[in-house]
């Protein structure tokens, strides 16, 4: 199984998540959006614990089951179909979002997420 994690995924991950360490556990490729990483990095400089987190990051990036996703062309004409969707619908989520998902349909991943909103998407494998 293919996951893709965003950023509240990855939080729940170091919290020790039970949902998520389970699926983890069970998951042949994990993959990280690069916008992920700019979330991530952008919350450890917000925060007290940053070479604390950093260092965790790193750890966990270091995994051979792990892959970085960084956005293509391809990406990009995904992004749009989806930001579309949503706009003809009324219903926009975050633009980080929209391309955490673009990522995830293009890499055929199901997506590991806490936020709701991902379920606009109905073509959008999501758990827990």
């Amino acid at each position: 199984m293919k996951v893709l994690l965003d950023t509240s995924a990855y939080s729940g991950l170091m919290l020790g998540d039970p949902e998520i360490l389970a699926i983890l556990s069970i998951a042949t490729q994990v993959m990280v959006p690069s916008i992920v990483l700019g979330e991530l990095h952008s919350g450890f400089r917000r925060g007290n614990r940053q070479s604390q987190n950093e260092l965790q990051l790193q750890t966990f990036l270091k995994k051979p089951s792990i892959s970085i996703l960084d956005v293509t062309a391809e990406t990009a004409l995904r992004y749009a179909e989806i930001d579309v969707y949503l706009f003809s619908k009324g219903r926009p989520i975050p633009r980080n979002d929209v391309w955490i998902a673009a990522l995830a349909l293009e890499h055929g991943c199901i997506l590991i997420t806490r936020d709701a909103h991902f379920r606009e998407l109905p073509l959008l494998p999501i758990r827990p």
